[in-house]
């Protein structure tokens, strides 16, 4: 089962967290409002360092094509170090 967190009184299911990227007092500290209109965010790490971006759902009338979910994999690729640990919160409505 998919892990569940809370903060600032929304909710997120962690639905991926690849080679243990997810660390949740590291997602708070970084988590601002800017995030919270996403259907999705994604965290990465990159020397050291927790990266946050924000990808709408395909059918959310605010995707475009650098922020709908189905690119995810070429956001990881293009903009991502390879194989680094990542994660991806799915906010729950």
């Amino acid at each position: 089962m998919n892990k569940q967190v809370e903060i600032d009184n929304i909710k997120y299911e962690i639905i991926k967290n690849n080679r243990d990227g997810f660390v949740l007092e590291d997602f708070k500290n970084k988590l601002t409002d800017y995030f919270y209109e996403f259907d999705y965010v994604v965290g990465d790490w990159a020397y050291g360092k927790l990266r946050l971006k924000g990808f709408y759902d395909d059918k959310n009338p605010k995707a475009n094509k650098i922020n709908k979910y189905s690119n995810l994999d070429k956001y990881l690729e293009e903009n991502c170090a390879f194989g680094c640990k990542y994660f991806v919160a799915k906010k729950n409505k």
